[in-house]
């Protein structure tokens, strides 16, 4: 390949791999960070095979109209990752909805701009998919076809008292706008785009920061007394990768790609931890005494048709442990 992309909040864990895989596969990678200068950001990618050659750094900020437009300029493709999710929030419009959404359409604006950009493939949620009124038991396969409910996510943040469920429900809440923002806008100026809707994505970290799939594992081996009573998606970050990747250089490629290996209870995530890693100190009871959060399906037959073979979720557990333990994030 010698054609040049664009890859938006390139410091982050799913965009780290993009761009490692995209160089790889002989792109030309012009990648956005908020600050080229910052090492902690870049210093990773910079240190990338092929960076010196074909990976050219571009300074740019959601929430600033036109900031993308020297890194999209010239591209065919364009990946936009950047999406906040902060471990912490005291103003969700300001630090989630407002960056996500707006970026989105920033990002898209630079896009519109640019007659030499052919497709955009947006990274979104699973959550967008899923997160809504019907009802979700082992047996129901969720599929492209749902889409989340606004509504049901606000009174579930409204319903739950634990800050943590309050600020995952308000950032799907950022997912389910920017994507439905996103669609209204390339549908209105004629842009080709796809979406990626991958669930927490696991894996070998390339950046030295912990992002937030990667703590919700790290919690459970790093003397957690108790694992959440939620059911979670999870996937390897090589698969979501991949399936970006195939989605632009697919002809046919079209709409969303749910990207979920497997629906995972945290009761499971730990079955799991225990018979990879016996001497770990896990915790062996839930956060609370009420029945467990039902796990479900996500349909593999759109992703598959790109490509995709799912790792399994044994492998990526074993993956991110592994590169959790090598960056020092806990003792051994």
């Amino acid at each position: 390949m010698s054609k040049t992309v664009c890859v938006t909040g390139a410091s982050g864990f799913i965009a780290s791999w993009l761009v490692k895989l995209l160089l790889q596969r002989g792109y030309t990678v012009k990648a956005s960070v908020r600050d080229p200068d910052d090492p902690k950001k870049t210093a990773h990618l910079l240190a990338l095979e092929g960076a010196k050659e074909r990976l050219q750094l571009f300074k740019a900020n959601l929430q600033e109209e036109g900031s993308f437009d020297a890194a999209v300029a010239g591209c065919e493709g364009v990946f936009h990752t950047a999406s906040p999710f902060t471990n912490t929030v005291d103003d969700p419009q300001a630090e989630l909805i407002d960056p996500a959404v707006k970026g989105t359409l920033n990002v898209l604006g630079s896009c519109a701009k640019t007659p030499s950009v052919k497709r955009v493939v947006l990274t979104s949620s699973a959550a967008t998919v899923a997160y809504n009124y019907k009802p979700k038991t082992p047996d129901v396969v969720v599929d492209e076809s749902w889409f989340a409910d606004l509504e049901f996510c606000k009174r579930r943040k409204n319903i739950y008292g634990l800050r943590g469920l309050q600020l995952k429900m308000w950032y799907v809440v950022s997912k389910i706008l920017a994507e439905d923002a996103a669609w209204k806008f390339v549908r209105e100026k004629g842009i080709d785009m796809v979406t990626i809707n991958p669930s927490m994505v696991i894996g070998p970290l390339l950046q030295p920061t912990l992002n937030t799939s990667a703590s919700a594992i790290l919690k459970l081996i790093n003397g957690a007394q108790t694992y959440p009573n939620v059911s979670y998606g999870w996937v390897n970050v090589k698969n979501v990768v991949n399936a970006h990747i195939l989605a632009y250089e697919t002809p046919s490629a079209n709409g969303r790609y749910c990207v979920v290996e497997r629906i995972v209870h945290h009761s499971g995530l730990v079955d799991i931890l225990r018979k990879l890693y016996p001497s770990l100190q896990l915790p062996d009871k839930c956060a609370d005494d009420k029945p467990f959060v039902s796990t479900y399906q996500i349909s593999k037959d759109k992703a598959k048709s790109l490509g995709i073979s799912f790792i399994p979720i044994e492998d990526s557990i074993m993956e991110i442990v592994e590169s959790l333990k090598e960056k020092k994030f806990f003792a051994v």
